[in-house]
């Protein structure tokens, strides 16, 4: 059971970071053709551009075409699961008790954090958790292979050539060894899965001997990980996610990531916080009801927004984000008693009727990603049903 609820979560996080799949980045050389042809090339641009010619020499020497990481790329899916169920099948008692452990192992870690980039313990956490099971499964994929293999195809040579780069730096300063490092498919390396460029750009010493190790050291890991999330717009001192209450009969067409308003303002429609009083009644939030009206609710915060340039799955980024708040303290959440998901069969049904009716709902691929969460909205409001988003066979029979 343990390595089956590791497995699923690895399934989401070995995703692109949304930050990494929105740049287009830098074509190098030419893609494609006789992959010792690329390396070559590939070579001869990095010394172009200032690499020591040894170094790159004995970083290029030994790279090989990976036919898995291309055929885990092209498998790329979004665990189907829905988020109450997902959410308990992965936050067990033993991984919570595992999360505390940790906080303590590295109580003073975690103080420097929060002084330093002001995120707490429980965010980070969370993305230790869900990325590598707190460092015991960082994948093993030869991560200089994966990112040769994935810049020399052309699906995204733009996004994955800079990283060679960023990977030949990384083995110039003894942080990356061409031959042993692994990770995940796409290139991340360790506890928190980073990718090269990435930690270029906001590696930190967390242990104090001189590099910066995400295999092995969890400070390193920890303070390169903040450091990342204050980099794509965390804000200190304020909360992520927060599980509210609503009124049976508000505008359901309100819940959608891109409405926000007050809590303040949501309060005016009925919206209330599970207990006590809102945490930050001034702040814009949205409201987040992963299955429909009558499922869990939440406020989701500015910090909230942040889970999403760290991966793009929404089940994933609701779960790990309610996590955080479960090691921070809060309780488990109420999951009302939502409409009963659509089997795979139904949704890929759902999505091309969407699809004829001129919705783009993507690759008719069973999953409620945000093209079919729209539609769906849509096609409720049009035919006077609920508008919050959650496909039910009712909405299927209207259709």
């Amino acid at each position: 059971m343990r390595a089956s609820l590791t497995t699923l979560a690895l399934a989401l996080a070995a995703a692109l970071p949304l930050h990494a799949q929105e740049e287009e980045g830098e074509i190098i050389v030419s893609c494609g053709g006789d992959f010792a042809a690329f390396a070559d090339r590939m070579e001869d641009a990095a010394v172009a551009r200032g690499a020591d010619p040894v170094t790159a020499r004995s970083f290029f020497d030994g790279v090989r075409q990976d036919p898995d990481t291309i055929a885990a790329d092209r498998r790329q899916g979004v665990f189907t699961l829905p988020f109450t169920e997902f959410a308990r099948r992965l936050i067990s008692d033993s991984r919570l008790d595992r999360g505390q452990q940790m906080s303590r192992r590295h109580d003073e870690v975690f103080r420097r954090i929060a002084a330093e980039y002001g995120v707490p313990r429980g965010v980070l956490l969370a993305f230790w958790a869900f990325e590598t099971d707190y460092g015991a499964v960082q994948g093993d994929f030869n991560t200089v292979n994966s990112l040769m293999t994935l810049g020399h195809d052309c699906r995204r040579p733009g996004l994955f050539q800079p990283q060679v780069l960023a990977a030949l730096e990384l083995a110039s300063r003894g942080d990356l060894d061409p031959d042993t490092t692994t990770g995940a498919w796409a290139g991340e390396i360790g506890m928190v899965q980073m990718l090269p460029e990435d930690i270029l750009t906001n590696g930190v010493d967390g242990d104090g001997d001189g590099h910066v190790r995400l295999k092995t050291s969890a400070p390193d890991a920890l303070m390169s990980g903040a450091a990342m999330l204050r980099d794509l717009g965390w804000r200190p001192d304020e909360p992520w996610l927060e599980q509210v209450e609503v009124p049976a009969d508000m505008d359901w067409s309100r819940s959608q990531l891109d409405t926000t308003m007050t809590p303040r303002q949501w309060a005016e429609l009925g919206v209330t916080p599970r207990s006590g009083s809102f945490e930050a009644p001034d702040l814009p939030a949205t409201l987040v009801l992963p299955q429909g009206k009558d499922g869990p609710a939440f406020l989701g915060y500015p910090n909230f927004d942040v889970f999403f340039e760290w991966n793009q799955s929404y089940t994933y980024v609701l779960t790990a984000a309610y996590f955080a708040r479960r090691l921070e303290g809060a309780p488990v959440f109420d999951a009302g008693n939502p409409s009963p998901p659509l089997s795979d069969a139904q949704m890929r049904e759902l999505q091309r009727r969407l699809a004829a009716m001129g919705y783009d709902v993507g690759e008719v691929d069973g999953i409620l990603g945000a093209g079919t969460r729209s539609a769906v909205r849509s096609e409720q409001r049009r035919l006077g049903l609920p508008a919050d988003a959650w496909p039910t066979e009712a909405l299927l029979d209207a259709l």
